[in-house]
Formats: structure tokens, sequence, C-alpha cells
């Protein structure tokens, strides 16, 4: 099958609510075009400010997973292809059309000519090979690229602008892999350097933006490419970008960024949790949201750890979770409780809300049948030992914390004791990679459930330390099935068994939610919720 190029989209509105396979939108405010208000005419120039939560300690897009920091990375590097946030539907970026054979084991892409990289190389074929070659020598922190490309059995340069990747096995999620940021493709004097240095000095792509300055903890500058002119076919702009800078600071305080929204110091603020919603609405500034798919916020279980090797106990804490009083009182308006580990904007998504109900008796019965008895100060104990996990988390959502508190109150209630440990960002991957932990709280976005697959497979990084079973087969099947209807069986089959083996405990869905100033327009989400900044304009 062959993709050709598609015409570029119309512009769309920021204020609709639209419900695909891929997405929910809603802003919330005045404004009537993009993020801002008002009509006019596109103009170019200016500095957009934007204020996030946190640092990601990394600024290669290949081993970045926190939207902060993927908020600014993502403007360094283009990507094979790109995902329209309407439809979910693959366009041409980088490749201008591509050819996937009958089984979906061969991707041939035939790229643009005439894209370059910031430091002068031009895009080919061998520089695709280059950067899909070293992914698996990235470690702990591109665990998203390097289950994209696992099963690969090789990338073969046809000519200077086809090049060919061949998987082992049948691999349907693959098309869609190639418009995420993990596989943003880089110069092939990028790769070469080592993942420490691609974190910490920033790599050379083909995007919009190029980094100028990077100061850990304290703020990523970005500076207009000169002379772009490829990029996506979704996008409304052809050539350069509007704006000539983007300086995203980090500022860890939620009421602080919003602060500094309402007074004009920035122009945008990532992370709006509730507390700060009514604050902000009306004035000069707009709420923009979005649902995240992929797999929900919630905890990761160590299945390895003793007490949590009983499926009972499992169970148990997902049914000790109120995800709705969760929702309701700590995050933004209009989040929902998770009703599957697959937020319900993720295409093949299952509600099994019957199954993570919030059920405190049946808590307590199931793990009394797992012999764990109520000790004088609330907190069970079995064979001298106490029913206690101690949950990792990082500081990269004002929510996360609150959200945890609350949840900690509710495991309390059944027996069991929850010990809250904050870790740094750049902590957490190696943790989890290590197995050194027993409860870790997060979310993984991708409009693909095949974000499962790199999630809970034995046979991929299985961080949640899963036992080998049917799980795997329906996992490595979906991938590998050209059917729709198939695979969605497989999927659903998939979400069952994670949920009613209590391999994971959903808690919520993640909606991003920003802020910003109603002079700044076009600040548009893509299809993972991340952000868009090549037609943003200030006015």
């Amino acid at each position: 099958m062959t993709a050709l190029p598609a015409f570029r989209s119309p512009r769309w509105a920021a204020a609709t609510a639209l419900f695909t396979t891929g997405v929910l939108l809603t802003a919330c405010g005045s404004g009537t075009d993009g993020s801002g208000s008002g009509g006019g005419e596109p103009r170019s120039g200016g500095t957009l400010t934007f204020a996030v939560g946190s640092d990601a300690g990394c600024v290669d897009p290949q081993q970045v997973a926190s939207n902060d920091t993927i908020y600014s990375v993502r403007q360094t590097v283009d990507s094979l292809t790109d995902q329209d946030p309407e439809t979910g539907k693959i366009v041409p970026w980088l490749a201008k059309s591509w050819d996937i054979s009958a089984d979906t084991t061969t991707f041939t892409f035939h790229l643009r000519s005439g894209v370059t990289f910031s430091d002068g190389s031009k895009l080919t074929a061998q520089v695709v090979k280059d950067n899909f070659d070293a992914v698996p020598e990235l470690g702990a922190l591109a665990t998203l690229a390097q289950g994209y490309l696992s099963g690969v059995k090789n990338t073969t340069v046809v000519d200077p602008l086809t090049v060919k990747v061949t998987f082992a096995e049948p691999n349907a999620q693959f098309l869609q892999a190639t418009s995420t940021h993990s596989l943003g493709i880089e110069s092939s004097a990028s790769v070469r350097r080592t993942p420490q240095q691609r974190c910490s000095e920033g790599i050379v792509g083909s995007g919009p933006f190029v980094l100028k300055r990077y100061v850990q903890n304290q703020s990523i500058t970005l500076a207009k490419r000169t002379g772009y002119a490829w990029g996506s076919s979704r996008w409304d702009k052809q050539g350069e970008a509007y704006l000539d800078q983007l300086v995203f600071k980090v500022v860890p305080e939620a009421g602080v960024r919003a602060g500094s929204l309402r007074s004009g110091q920035v122009d945008a603020i990532g992370s709006v949790g509730k507390a700060d919603e009514t604050a902000l609405k009306g004035g000069q500034v707009s709420l923009q949201r979005r649902a995240n798919p992929g797999v929900v916020f919630g905890l990761g279980l160590n299945n390895a750890r003793p007490a949590l090797k009983d499926a009972r106990v499992r169970q148990a804490i997902l049914a000790a979770i109120d995800r709705e009083e969760i929702a309701g009182t700590v995050f933004p308006t209009g989040t929902r409780a998770a009703t599957s580990v697959l937020a319900h904007t993720t295409p093949d998504y299952t509600s099994l809300a019957s199954d993570l109900s919030f059920d405190a008796d049946k808590a307590k019965s199931l793990l009394d049948e797992a012999g764990w008895k109520t000790g004088d100060d609330g907190i069970r104990t079995k064979g001298g030992k106490r029913l206690a996990l101690t949950v990792d988390w990082v500081p990269n959502s004002a929510t996360n914390q609150p959200a945890l508190e609350l949840l900690q109150q509710q495991l309390k209630a059944v027996g069991v004791q929850v010990t809250l440990k904050q870790l740094q960002i750049t902590q957490f991957a190696p943790i989890l990679q290590a197995g050194d932990y027993d409860a870790a709280w997060g979310n993984i976005t991708r409009a693909d459930p095949d974000i499962l697959r790199s999630s809970f497979s034995t046979k991929l990084a299985n961080n949640y330390r899963v036992p080998e079973g049917e799980l795997d087969t329906a996992l490595t099947a979906q991938a590998a099935t050209t059917d729709p209807a198939e695979r969605a069986e497989l999927v659903a089959r998939a979400q069952q068994l994670i949920v009613r083996n209590a391999y994971y405990a959903p808690v919520v869905e993640l909606q991003t939610q920003i802020g910003v100033s109603k002079k700044v327009h076009d600040l548009d989400f893509d299809a993972s919720s991340r952000l868009q900044l090549h037609d943003t304009w200030i006015g």
C-alpha cells in the first residue's frame, strides 16, 4: 500500500470539541482563532515564553518522555510522518510517500529532497538508517524508541532518498511510530555522539527551531531555523516558523506559573491544575485542554515484589482506589476517571469500568483471603511483615503529589501503608528498568494501542515485571495483524488481562491543560497532546 502526499489541511479552531479515534480537544475562554482571540493576519517575529513545571535533564528527543521537556525538544526535529489529530491518519512529513508490504514486515520510505540539518548536512536514506541503527544503544531513557523498533531485522539504503526498514515479524504499529518525537530524525553526526552527550549538549535536527541554550533545571531556549522549508503536510504555513525564539522556563510552583501568566511575564504555561482554573479564566488568558491517548495515570506495580506477586493483593489495590474522587478533587475540569488501562481516546480502547469500580469492602475481603490481617494501627500484617508499599513519583505535574496523597489515604483505609518517595526525573527510568521499586506513578502517551506492548510485553523492557503468559500472545499478535477488526479484539483482550490480573492500577486519564495568553495564536496540540509551534504567532 502506498501513501501519497496530502494536501495541506485547513486551520482548525482550538475551541471546537473533537471526538475521534485519537483525541479530545476542548478550549475554554473567548478565543476564536487557535489559542488567541480576535482576527488579523499572522505576523512573523517575537519570542514566546512558556513556563513548565520541570526539566527532564535531557534535550535529546529520542531520550525524553516527560511532556514538559517534549514541548520544547519536539520543535528541533522532524519525523518521517505526522499524524492528523482530528482523524488519526498518518500523513507525509520528511517522507513524501511510503510503501508497506502486505504482511507489514517491510516499510519503504521515499524521502523529500532538499532537506538539511542545522549543521548543513543533508537528509538521506543513510541518515535514517544511522538513526534507527543507533536507537538500541541509547539505554534506559529511550525505551519508547526502542520499543517502536523492537524486532527490526535491518534498515537498508535502497538509493539516496529511499530507505527500507524490515522486521523479522509483522509490525503494523510501526508506521504510526514514525510520527512520534521518539523517532524524530537527527543528523548522522548527532547519532554518533554518546547518549549522555546528546542529553546534556543537545542534538542537530532538521526541525523549525534549533537549540540555542540549555541550562538544566532552569531553561531551554530555541531559535528559529533560517531557511526551513519542509514542514509537515498538516501545517498551514509553508517555510520558516513565525516566531523568532522560544524560551521554556522551569517554574516548579503551579501558583507561580499561573501568576506569571496573569501578569504577562510569560505567554503560556503548562500543567494547569484545578486550583488555578478559576483565577486564569476570563481576562486575557484562555485554557486549552486535550485528553491524552495511551496508558492512563496510575500505579505501575512491580509484580515481582513478594506481596505483589499475589494477584489478590494487586486486585485489592485496584478495588480500594476511588478514581472518581481523585479525578474530581485534584485534576482539571473534565478529567475522566480511568475505565481501562488505556484512555478512552486511544484507538481500540475497551471500557472495563465495572472492573475498576470503587469497592472498599471487596478490597478488604481480598486482603483477608490473602492472609493479611488488620493490626492495631489499621495496617495489615502477615508473617510479621506489614503490608507496606513505597510509591516512586516525579514532580513533573502539579497534580501528582495531591493525587498520590489522596490515593495514600484511600489505601490506608483498607490496611495498606503507602510511603511516597519523590525522585528526580533523571532517576525515574533507571530505577524502573532495574526493578528497584514497589510501585511507580506515571502514564505514557501514544496515539496507538501498541503502547501496551511497549509497556507490558515480557519481550521488551517489562519494567513492571509482568510474568510470561497469555498477555504476551495478545500483545505480539495485535502488532502483527493487518486486520483492523482482529486487532481490536486482540487489544481488547490485552486490556482485560492487564486490568483483571491487576498488573497495573489505572487511576485517571491524563488531560493536558495549558494556559495561553490571548495574544498568542495557533498554539495547537498534536495527535499525542504535545505542542506544535511552527504555526504559532504573537499579535
